[in-house]
């Protein structure tokens, strides 16, 4: 028998938002500066491209495996303790990230690091769903949360880049985000977290709750929308640099400032978001964007790499709000004993389309000899999500059961 649960917040709820915001910002500071890391370890361990690109899915793999199998733990133990042993490993992990020695030390850190990223992650954002009093509003500070992940993104790269620039090792910036990281340790430490929902004794959370979850229609469907979504995401940040890489003249001397300029839509874009889903509907807003995004991509693919030079950095305008309002809506669909378990399989599928998207775009590129082969099979993944959009607008399938689960808080 399902129970409604209540959560007791406690007056620190602001500096509580605020250390997830920041939680946020420090690890994506890490995983999305991969892109300019991935060229100074080819450097530095005469690698191939292949073989450096297991720094990305390693770090994805393990942040996968950590959000479907240990997605329950922020259910079962409760939020502070999930973030705090998350936060803990990965300062520790990330101070070790300056001293290995070979590829192989350094792609187990790597891999470690994003596992602990998975624990920490489902803690947070089972946590906002806590704090939230209505689904619509978790979707707006889950929006927030992604615009401080977002601003994260900038900062990483740019630290990594001022780094080179001072003849000082990228590594450090593994030290920068351990330093914050145990800042942020010590102020969840101190913090008084809301009380969290108590779960009975027949409602204790395994790995084996978020298995069933997957079978879940509510929780798969979301969970399919984040991988095509990140799939297409990934796209951007990963290849375009690559396909970029093919002008001539002055655009090839600004290509470089693509990557920082998505990364900057993607931020604006998210912070704009927040208001954006409080003034429309959810669906019909997520429509909207998903549009822009297939129009971007097929102006890319048909214009070619000038249009493309421009197109593809505006599209993170338009993801901005996707991802939170997936995320927001999908574990806005579950009580809150499951939202961390709900959370941990989503997750899995966002990494799932972090791996598979690029991978099966590099493979693509790598057969025909062109780096434009990938983006056109990226714009076949935004067609399908653009499809899925237009149904969820047009017949709103979760509508009654985010409805009852608003209700409920």
């Amino acid at each position: 028998m399902t129970t409604k649960h209540r959560v007791t917040a406690p007056s620190s709820v602001a500096a509580i938002r605020w250390l997830t915001y920041l939680m946020f910002f420090m690890f994506a500071m890490t995983t999305d500066a991969v892109g300019v890391i991935i060229p100074k370890v080819i450097a530095e361990f005469r690698l191939s491209q292949t073989t450096a690109g297991a720094l990305h899915y390693g770090s994805m793999a393990g942040i996968m495996g950590a959000g479907l199998f240990l997605g329950f733990l922020a259910d079962r133990f409760g939020r502070k303790r999930t973030i705090l042993a998350g936060l803990a490993v990965f300062a520790l992990t990330a101070f070790c990230v300056p001293v290995a020695s070979s590829f192989p030390m350094l792609l187990a850190m790597i891999c470690l690091a994003g596992a602990s990223i998975g624990v920490f992650k489902t803690g947070a954002l089972a946590l906002v769903g806590d704090l939230s009093a209505s689904t619509t509003e978790l979707t707006s500070t889950m929006n927030l949360v992604e615009g401080f992940f977002g601003v994260g993104a900038i900062i990483g790269p740019l630290i990594v880049t001022l780094l080179a620039t001072a003849g000082v090792s990228w590594r450090w910036l593994y030290v920068v985000a351990g330093g914050l990281c145990s800042l942020l340790f010590l102020i969840a430490l101190s913090a008084r977290y809301p009380s969290a929902p108590v779960a009975t004794l027949e409602e204790k959370r395994s790995v084996g709750t978020a298995l069933r979850l997957v079978a879940d229609p509510y929780a798969l469907g979301f969970s399919i929308a984040a991988f095509l979504y990140v799939a297409v995401e990934c796209a951007i940040y990963v290849w375009m640099p690559t396909l970029l890489s093919g002008l001539k003249d002055s655009l090839l001397l600004r290509a470089g400032y693509a990557l920082p300029a998505f990364f900057i839509m993607r931020a604006v874009g998210r912070f704009v978001g927040a208001w954006l889903l409080q003034t429309f509907d959810w669906t019909l807003a997520l429509l909207f964007c998903a549009t822009a995004i297939l129009l971007c991509f097929l102006g890319s693919v048909c214009w070619g790499l000038e249009a493309a030079f421009y197109l593809l950095p505006l599209s993170g305008l338009f993801m901005s709000i996707i991802y939170p309002t997936i995320n927001s809506k999908g574990i806005g669909c579950f009580e809150p004993t499951d939202q961390g378990s709900v959370a941990g399989v989503i997750l899995f599928f966002t990494c799932l389309g972090a791996i598979l998207g690029p991978m099966s775009m590099s493979l693509l590129s790598d057969g025909v000899g062109d780096p434009a082969a990938g983006f056109r099979l990226a714009t076949g993944y935004c067609g399908i999500f653009f499809i899925a959009a237009l149904y969820n607008h047009l017949r709103k399938p979760a509508e009654s059961r985010l409805l009852e689960k608003s209700s409920a808080v």
